[in-house]
């Protein structure tokens, strides 16, 4: 009697296993997937800033190309450096991304010591864009080229000056790194906020090199000269300004703030590589594009082993310059 009741519930019972064995492979593999949870893109500026509106326009969109909410967090202060110990020190699993700007290799030759380490606390997950900058110069000065404002700048050296957003910026790194290789001798007068351009327009500063879109529609407007692009060629926004190379006869000059995302380090690969594919997808699509524009940043994709390499040869270059013109963070 036991055999033959054995015998009719034993198919049920492997069944009724196998169900169960099903199931619960099915919650480890959607335990497994990533992303199964929100997703946090730590912000090193304040909200309202470039910086801060490229990471909500990803956000945005990173958000329905992965199925999961990407939620900007601004963490500003010490120049970007406390956002990047959060990230650095955060755990490795694809749920803590950081996006970064050029003064992410700034940060090294700028302080004396620093919570961790640019290249071996992060790993590149994509660069995404870069913003040319473009040189001006109030019409008082009487100068229209850039050839006219270095020839000026050397009968007058140490007489003219320059504003930017405050030591240590891309506005004051930029420049001192454009007049240096223009071999010129201007004042520096950092400001911090927007009253750098207020004193261009009266008249108390006589030059600003700033990504494009700051002073955009001031020289449409005739307020402000633009002498000089920093980028390789001309660009759209600006098409009959030409560039440092044109204009002043610096060779090979180029100059322009990145922007990208990076992951802790020992951010598994696997993670890495498909959040560089949705960010991809994301860079070209059209209407980011029409957003980028808005603030004349071009859209630029290069993958995680590339990005890594762009960053390591953004450190060497720039972090000597910026140690021998002895710039300190405030």
């Amino acid at each position: 009697m036991t055999d033959i009741l054995l015998r009719l519930i034993m198919p049920k019972i492997k069944t009724v296993f196998l169900l169960l064995t099903l199931t619960f492979l099915n919650l480890v593999g959607a335990q497994d997937k990533y992303p199964n949870r929100s997703i946090q893109l730590v912000t090193p500026l304040f909200p309202g800033t470039t910086l801060d509106f490229v990471a909500r326009t990803f956000a945005d969109r990173l958000t329905q190309v992965l199925k999961q909410s990407v939620i900007v967090l601004n963490k500003p202060g010490a120049g970007g450096t406390i956002a990047e110990q959060t990230v650095a020190k955060s755990v490795p699993d694809g749920y803590t991304l950081l996006i970064i700007n050029s003064q992410h290799t700034f940060n090294p030759a700028l302080y004396t010591t620093l919570p961790y380490d640019t290249l071996a606390d992060f790993a590149g997950i994509a660069q995404i864009g870069d913003a040319p900058s473009v040189m001006v110069v109030p019409p008082k000065l009487g100068i229209t080229t850039l050839k006219e404002f270095i020839s000026l700048a050397k009968q007058n050296p140490g007489k003219l000056n320059y504003s930017s957003a405050g030591i240590g910026t891309t506005t004051h790194i930029g420049p001192a790194y454009l007049f240096s290789k223009a071999d010129i001798d201007l004042v520096h007068v950092p400001y911090k906020g927007n009253e750098m351009l207020t004193d261009m327009l009266s008249g108390h500063i006589d030059a600003i090199v700033t990504p494009i879109a700051f002073v955009l529609q001031h020289i449409r407007e005739g307020k402000v000269i633009a002498i000089a692009v920093t980028s390789r060629e001309t660009l759209q926004p600006l098409p009959g300004v030409p560039t440092v190379e044109q204009a002043g006869g610096i060779a090979d000059f180029q100059y322009s703030t990145y922007y990208g995302f990076v992951a802790p380090i020992k951010t598994p690969r696997t993670i890495i590589n498909q959040l560089s594919a949705a960010i991809k997808q994301v860079t070209f699509e059209k209407e980011i594009k029409e957003k980028f524009s808005s603030q004349a940043i071009f859209p630029t994709y290069l993958g995680p082993t590339e990005f890594d390499a762009y960053i390591k040869a953004d450190l060497e270059r720039i972090g000597p310059f910026i140690k021998k013109i002895g710039a300190t963070a405030n």
